[in-house]
């Protein structure tokens, strides 16, 4: 085989690699989102009161080292839809505080989640297209992430409305950012793990849901 034989067949491989990679991180996530949208039905039927913020951010962290330490091994997946129906769960209160506070709350989780859709989709698309490299923003988005997570849970105590605006709408640039950034990262060869880049974009997704969710509860909720 010769030397440019040998590199097509490599690129070949690449190709295949990426796409496979793509391919099963998008039906895993398409599966952890259902499964998760189940859990949150599941509390709201059941009216599941909303769970200690320690016992979220314990159970949260801690799934998410299992999971991590799990990612190449099929109890991984099994640890993926753990965490994502654990947070779909957490969600299932919060849902139910929207629709029996405002009036319209029903109408405010159906924008805040076709938004979520929308942006989701486009900018994942605008990634997988343009094949752009946005590897650059790793450090920033984990710095933002880090200032603006101690800022949610700080303002946890404050109450502060106008803190809480200013981090959820901190959170959805990020988010969007997140989105770009791992979307690059799996075309690029920056993620070969499909649950790992699964769990990313999951968690994007939620952060994402749950800013929109409140800044319309804030400007669009009526008694």
């Amino acid at each position: 085989m010769t030397p440019m034989t040998q590199t097509v067949t490599r690129r070949g491989e690449a190709v295949l690699a990426t796409n496979s990679l793509i391919r099963n991180t998008y039906i895993l996530l398409s599966l952890t989102l259902l499964f998760s949208a189940a859990m949150a039905a599941v509390a709201m039927v059941t009216n599941a009161p909303p769970l200690n913020i320690w016992v979220v951010l314990i159970g949260y962290f801690g799934l998410l080292f299992v999971t991590s330490a799990l990612r190449n091994s099929a109890w991984g997946l099994l640890s993926v839809f753990a965490l994502t129906g654990f947070m779909g769960y957490t969600l299932g209160p919060i849902l139910n505080i929207y629709i029996t506070t405002f009036s319209n709350g029903a109408q405010l989780v159906a924008y805040a989640m076709g938004a979520t859709g929308v942006i989701f989709l486009g900018l994942s698309g605008y990634a997988l297209s343009t094949r752009k490299d946005f590897s650059y923003m790793g450090g920033f988005l984990m710095a933002g992430i880090l200032v603006a997570f101690l800022a949610a849970v700080a303002n946890i105590f404050l109450a502060m409305p106008a803190l809480a605006l200013a981090v959820s709408s901190v959170f959805i640039l990020l988010m969007c950012g997140l989105i770009l950034y791992q979307t690059s990262a799996m075309v690029h060869g920056g993620e070969t793990n499909y649950i790992m880049a699964t769990i990313t974009l999951y968690i994007a997704i939620y952060n994402l849901f749950t800013s929109l969710l409140q800044i319309l509860g804030i400007f669009g909720g009526e008694d």
